[in-house]
């Protein structure tokens, strides 16, 4: 008689549960998707409006080698199903002395930018601190990303046999205190210090090892034609054509453990035997709790936090700046920009980052554009009662700060965004359960924090997780190789079983 398939149950349908459903799937595994949202993506979500769907999470496609592999591994081409222009401005930089800075695709040009903008010895820092984000990027690549189970033994004879990595890693001072030692230019210093913030950081607590990040841009941007949300619906449609089951407005309320191992999930209309569970959620979500007290002891404690943000996303005519499809408006003070986060507290003098999701490829529309502006906030206490009226009070208070903030720099927006076009940490919260509106898991903060990150086996039997909280961290091109770790993982423990 043949054998049963596996059946492996995947609860959440992120970036991190589809890459997960595509491979499990290709292997001839029973996969369902459980997705409590009535589509695919997860972050990586879209809203109305009247230019178009708006992307209200991620916007670009970075470390394109990630996804390329995840379509060949299954027979696929990343291009057949998706079109990928890349971009040659990565980012334009505005400061409020009037500063401007064009990050490109070309090095050669971004060094001409920089030379042009602040000298020919910001020019020679930025060389230098571009060789250095390489050269970490290439040393910490294998043994940290590629790994599903990084170790601080492995780390340590990697710098052993590589002593020139020392300085480059800078372990004892956090990312802003070395760029403030290794850039003679202070803007720039806070242009790269801001990548902290794209994993949840704050740059004061982070370590110095983050401006490898630097290197991951600067390999490329590309846009995702049709918003990065095309990118879910991809994978989502791949992953079906091999046959795998997707659930929407399906919330799995428990696991069902058996003899100390995963036997089943349970949602609100039935109950699902399965061999194994993925989960794509926070894992924070476990261990409060929320899919039963049996499996509370699966992950440790995920605190400190990662950063949430307050995200406005609307459509409107830009009336004062001319601006690329990414642009970040710098705060007044880089030594302050980030003490209150650090506190807990909304920032009083904060960096904005603005997409302007069509102005891709240079073009230059005409009519209503579409707008994503983040702010970078704390998270909140998921406890803490989510009363309506204070809700609404800080949405009217994120429109005025980042509207006054931007009008600041001679930027302003016609129609005006309403306070209904920001989602703030409390909304995040209520997306994505028991996150506190965290959007990168654990906080990055402190040299070895990479390593208390969760990896994809959990301590209990047949429950795995993927996703940015997990390892290898936040961002879409990590969440898509956690799907890979938790894919070896699951296989090789099923069929060891």
């Amino acid at each position: 008689m043949p054998l049963k398939p596996l059946h492996v149950a995947i609860v959440g349908a992120g970036i991190g549960g589809l890459a997960a459903a595509l491979r499990l799937a290709f292997q001839g595994v029973k996969v369902t998707v459980f997705e409590q949202h009535g589509t695919a993506g997860g972050k990586m979500r879209i809203v109305p409006s009247d230019a178009g769907p708006i992307d209200a999470g991620p916007t670009v496609l970075t470390i394109k080698p990630v996804f390329e592999t995840l379509f060949s591994d299954v027979g696929l081409c990343l291009e057949d199903h998706l079109t990928l222009i890349p971009q040659d401005i990565l980012a334009r930089h505005f400061w409020p002395d009037g500063t401007t800075l064009d990050l490109m695709q070309d090095p050669e040009v971004s060094r001409a930018n920089v030379q042009a903008a602040f000298g020919t010895k910001a020019a020679r820092d930025f060389d230098s601190f571009s060789n250095r984000a390489r050269q970490l990027y290439d040393a910490f690549d294998a043994p940290m990303m590629q790994s599903s189970e990084p170790s601080q033994a492995d780390l340590t004879r990697l710098v052993l046999k590589n002593p020139k990595l020392i300085p480059a890693m800078d372990p004892l001072r956090s990312l802003s205190r070395s760029l403030n030692r290794k850039f003679s230019e202070p803007r720039l210093a806070q242009l790269f210090a801001r990548y902290a913030t794209y994993v949840g950081g704050v740059p004061d607590a982070s370590p110095a090892l983050l401006s490898l990040i630097w290197n991951a841009e600067n390999q490329g941007v590309w846009h995702v034609k049709g918003g990065m949300h095309q990118l879910a619906l991809s994978i989502a449609s791949c992953a079906k054509k091999f046959g795998a089951a997707f659930q929407y407005g399906a919330k799995v309320t428990r696991v069902e453990m058996k003899s100390d191992a995963v036997c089943a999930v349970h949602t609100e209309a039935a109950r699902i035997p399965v061999d194994a569970v993925l989960f794509n959620g926070d894992p924070a979500a476990l261990q409060c709790g929320l899919l039963s007290s049996a499996v509370i002891p699966a992950v440790p404690m995920q605190d400190p936090r990662s950063l949430s943000a307050s995200v406005m996303s609307f459509a409107a005519k830009p009336d004062g700046i001319p601006l690329s499809a990414h642009n970040v408006f710098f705060a007044d003070d880089p030594k302050r920009e980030y003490a209150p986060l650090a506190k807990g507290q909304h920032q009083t003098d904060p960096t904005l980052y603005i997409c302007a999701q069509d102005r891709f490829a240079g073009s230059a529309p005409v009519g209503l554009e579409r707008f994503e502006i983040i702010l970078n906030s704390p998270p909140i206490d998921p406890a803490d009662p989510q009363v309506p009226a204070q809700l609404e009070k800080a949405r009217q208070q994120c429109q005025t700060q980042i509207l006054d903030r931007l009008k600041h720099f001679g930027l302003t927006f016609s129609p005006t965004p309403q306070p209904s076009a920001v989602t703030l940490p409390q909304d995040f919260n209520r997306m994505f359960p028991a996150s506190g509106g965290s959007l990168y898991g654990r906080s990055p903060h402190g040299m070895m924090a990479a390593f208390k990150r969760p990896t994809a086996r959990t301590a209990v039997t047949g429950l795995y997780l993927t996703g940015g909280g997990s390892h290898p961290g936040a961002g879409v091109p990590m969440a898509t190789l956690s799907a890979t770790h938790a894919v070896a993982a699951i296989l090789s423990d099923l069929t060891s079983i």
